[in-house]
């Protein structure tokens, strides 16, 4: 099994959250503000240099708006798309 930070899930992962942000209208230093973080922080998040675990996903949902059932169903449309 691969690692989860270098699968095509977690791309997908990424590129939705991503999404999400730019969907907010929202930019990197805005989320990042929202979360108490610096903008490279985000950045490094959504480049998939650092990994974001569930509770900071959740976090991240409520920064731009979004509940994360909500986003976890886009999730789930995006990686059916994949297979």
């Amino acid at each position: 099994m691969e690692k989860s930070v270098t699968s095509e899930d977690y791309k997908v992962l990424l590129a939705c959250l991503k999404e999400a942000r730019e969907g907010a209208g929202l930019t990197q230093i805005e989320v990042a503000e929202r979360l108490g973080l610096s903008q490279s922080q985000v950045s490094k998040c959504e480049r998939g240099e650092r990994r974001v675990d569930v509770i900071e996903l959740r976090e991240w949902c409520r920064a731009i708006g979004i509940g994360l059932p909500a986003f976890l169903r886009t999730l789930e449309r995006h990686l059916h798309q994949i297979e």
